[in-house]
């Protein structure tokens, strides 16, 4: 009984000690995950959680988005999950998504899960027209999302119609122009079958790099009035502060760059920029909500440590993971290598195989053809035996004919009528039967040539018989095709050894390995270069093809802004854009612009110079 009661009060203090638990629900650009968090979970928690899940190591760009009252917000790591303004409706949902931006895709982006997932971001926001893409540059995009997907291209497989169902092209772009979906189809399916050889992580990086160059990727917009009460947009993104006016969000009238900035602050609903040249004048604006001002100084705050944290040294654990990639992208390199191998090896295997049965079907027909050739050989044969017995007895007959008119011209002279009238009818049958006797002669005497020239015929039939039945003894005798499985050629003594059956493929990367492997990214780099050319002229190409197909009537205002930016500057990117904001001196009282710094290329001399640090207050 005392055991029972024990046993009891045990259950009910375990019970109690079960921390109670909620449901999430993350979504990712891909897929949908439901979590048991804990109550007293914090955001942080719940981050990990996901991003363990995931297998994702480079953290610092992503957050869990949620919406307030259409306002976007995002889960703070140091505070507990349920104590935001989060429905308490279970599953309670979040948005797992890219919260920050890289400057360069390429040098930045380390992990390919990473790279996959900024893709499917980056080109929802290109399909849904947050993001502007010329339509020139958005059927290339196309193309790379076609790679992406599907492999290389084969005609076999890939036919017309393939792509009905994509969404491919943002709307906005198919309603400009006068053109079906068969042809929008064809354009993109040109530039897909170029693509050929590419993995899925390299056409979706290929993708990344020239979306990056558009003027709206990686901006947050935020409406804001300045200090007259003008209504203006606020751009945050990962080079810095930009100031547009609310018609235009490709051109910002001026830009703040991370570096030239010394104080961001605000206090209550009004922001204060102030830049690191003093004789510049402050720049003071207002926003919204409340919430909205927090937002804004959480993208700045989270912006500018990533554009501090670019010009550092990597730490190691990015050089860790950047070793690591080195090392996998080596090893999926070989690997393909080792498919192209195999495949080419496949494929003259098969030629090999379609030849030799090629030729075996070509003997056999040469064998029935002889078999025909000696089937007519026999049967003339036997009808030139026939007709030559057959002459034979007729020059026989001839013959004994012959020496029976002989015959009965000797009695026909002996017995010799008296009288004058038979004798000269005599004489008369005479002379008949000596001509009749020499006719019958030379008869004979061609029978008999003929039946020569027969026997010669049958002789000359019987020799080829003989020549037809041994080239069908030659045919029949020889080997019709080699082994199917022939031994497959060694590989270069470069690549380490493997077995193709049951063990996995091991590597040996040497000095020589990555030495090679660096020099293979180099020549790339400047393949890369020499391909933009090309790139280009092929977007102008299309962009005058399809230019007379095009319904003025339909162009957006971004449509005219962006065409007006290309006249006046040529090819627009996104760097291109911010570094031709027009500068203003501080008597005009305005707003100073210098131009961001580039990109970083290895093997280019730099003079960097130290700035102080961007302070981030809130008052």
């Amino acid at each position: 009984m005392a055991g029972a009661i024990a046993s009891r009060m045990s259950f009910s203090s375990l019970k109690r000690k079960q921390p109670k638990t909620f449901t999430v629900r993350i979504v990712t650009m891909d897929a949908e995950m439901e979590f048991n968090c804990e109550m007293k979970w914090k955001g942080k928690d719940l981050f990990d959680l996901v991003c363990r899940t995931l297998g994702l190591r480079e953290t610092w760009f992503f957050g869990l988005q949620y919406t307030i009252k259409d306002t976007v917000a995002w889960l703070k790591m140091d505070k507990k999950v349920l104590d935001h303004d989060v429905s308490k409706e279970e599953p309670v949902t979040f948005h797992f998504l890219a919260k920050f931006y890289p400057e360069n895709a390429e040098e930045e982006l380390v992990q390919e899960i990473t790279q996959h997932l900024f893709f499917l971001q980056v080109k929802k926001q290109i399909l849904d027209e947050k993001i502007y893409c010329p339509p020139e540059a958005s059927v290339l995009l196309a193309s790379y999302a076609v790679q992406a997907k599907y492999g290389d291209y084969d005609p076999s497989v890939h036919k017309r119609g393939f792509l009905a169902q994509e969404e491919l092209l943002p709307k906005r772009v198919i309603n400009l122009y006068q053109m079906t979906p068969e042809m929008w189809e064809e354009r993109i399916t040109a530039w897909y079958a170029e693509h050929r050889g590419r993995a899925r992580d390299e056409a979706e990086m290929e993708y990344l790099k020239i979306a990056q160059d558009l003027e709206m990727y990686g901006v947050n917009y935020f409406a804001i009035r300045n200090k007259k009460g003008t209504e203006l947009l606020l751009g945050v993104d990962a080079l810095g502060l930009h100031i547009y006016d609310p018609e235009n969000r490709l051109t910002p009238k001026i830009s703040f760059p991370w570096n030239e900035i010394r104080n961001i602050s605000y206090s209550d609903k009004e922001f204060t920029i102030k830049p690191l040249d003093k004789k510049i004048d402050v720049f003071k604006f207002n926003s919204s909500k409340l919430r909205v001002n927090k937002l804004i100084l959480q993208l700045c705050i989270g912006n500018h440590d990533l554009f501090m944290r670019r010009r550092k040294a990597d730490s190691l654990e990015v050089q860790q993971m950047k070793a690591q990639a080195r090392e996998e992208k080596a090893r999926k390199q070989m690997e393909r290598q080792r498919l192209a191998r195999e495949k080419q090896m496949r494929e003259e295997a098969e030629r090999t195989r379609d030849e030799l049965e090629r030729r075996l079907l070509q003997m056999k027909e040469e064998a029935t053809m002889a078999n025909e050739a000696l089937m007519r050989s026999e049967e003339t044969a036997d009808l030139l035996a026939e007709k030559a017995q057959i002459t034979e007895e007729e020059a026989k007959l001839l013959a004994q004919k012959a020496a029976e008119a002989e015959q009965e011209m000797q009695r026909i002279k002996a017995t010799a009528i008296r009288t004058e009238e038979e004798k000269r009818l005599m004489e008369q049958k005479v002379l008949e039967a000596e001509v009749l006797a020499l006719k019958m002669a030379e008869e004979s005497e061609r029978r008999a040539k003929e039946a020569d020239q027969l026997k010669q015929d049958l002789q000359e039939a019987r020799e080829a018989e003989r020549r037809a039945k041994q080239k069908l003894l030659e045919i029949t005798t020889k080997p019709t095709y080699p082994p199917m499985n022939p031994i497959p050629a060694p590989l270069p003594p470069d690549i380490s050894s493997f077995n193709l059956i049951g063990d996995s493929p091991s590597f040996d990367f040497k000095d020589t390995d990555m030495k090679r492997l660096s020099m293979e990214i180099e020549k790339e780099k400047v393949e890369y270069m020499e391909k933009s050319k090309h790139l280009q002229e092929q977007l102008n190409e299309l962009k005058t093809e399809i230019e007379a197909l095009k319904l003025k009537e339909r162009e957006t205002a971004l449509d005219i802004l962006h065409n007006e930016n290309s006249d006046r500057g040529g090819t627009s990117s996104k760097h291109n854009t911010i570094k031709k904001v027009p500068t203003s001196s501080p008597r005009q009282k305005t707003y100073l612009h210098l131009s961001p710094q580039s990109r970083l290329f290895p093997g280019t001399l730099y003079v960097v110079m130290v700035l102080p640090s961007v302070i981030l207050t809130h008052a």
